[in-house]
C-alpha cells in the first residue's frame, strides 16, 4: 500500500539553502506527513510526469492533499503541518504577501548565488545536497 502524504514538496536539491531548509523541516515532521522530492534526481520526470522540472526550478512546487500549491504557499503549509507556522505565517498576511512573494521570486531566481554567499559554497557535493 502506498503511503499518503499531506504535502509533497518538489525542491531543488542542488541548492544548499533549499536542501538545508528541507532537512530542517523533516526534523520537525514527527507525523511523517511531508514527502520531499528532489527535482534534480534523474528519474524525477518519470515518477512525477505532471510536474515540469523547468517550472519547478522557477518557483517551488508542492502538492497539498492532491492540489497544486506554489512558492511561499508551499513553505507556509509545510511549516504549518509540522506545528511551526509561526515561523512563516507573517509572509501570508495580506499586506506583506505581495512583497514576500516578489522577494521569494527574486530568491528563487538567484538561489545558487545567494547560497554561495551565505553557505560559502555554490552547490552541494556531487551537485546534490543530502536530505
Amino acid at each position: 500500500m502506498d503511503e499518503v502524504y499531506m504535502l509533497t514538496i518538489f525542491f531543488d536539491g542542488s541548492c544548499p539553502l533549499c536542501a538545508k531548509e528541507m532537512a530542517t523541516l523533516k526534523q520537525y515532521d514527527s507525523r511523517d506527513v511531508i514527502l520531499l522530492e528532489d527535482i534534480q534526481q534523474p528519474d524525477f520526470s518519470e515518477r512525477f510526469p505532471a510536474v515540469d522540472p523547468n517550472a519547478a526550478m522557477q518557483i517551488l512546487h508542492g502538492q497539498l492533499e492532491g492540489k497544486a500549491v506554489y512558492g511561499l504557499d508551499v513553505t507556509y503549509h509545510a511549516w504549518r503541518l509540522v506545528g511551526k507556522k509561526w515561523r512563516v505565517a507573517f509572509l501570508r498576511w495580506w499586506w506583506i504577501k505581495p512583497f514576500a512573494d516578489r522577494a521569494y521570486l527574486f530568491f528563487a531566481k538567484h538561489r545558487q548565488l545567494i547560497s554561495s554567499l551565505l553557505a560559502r559554497k555554490s552547490r552541494c557535493d556531487s551537485n546534490a545536497c543530502s536530505k
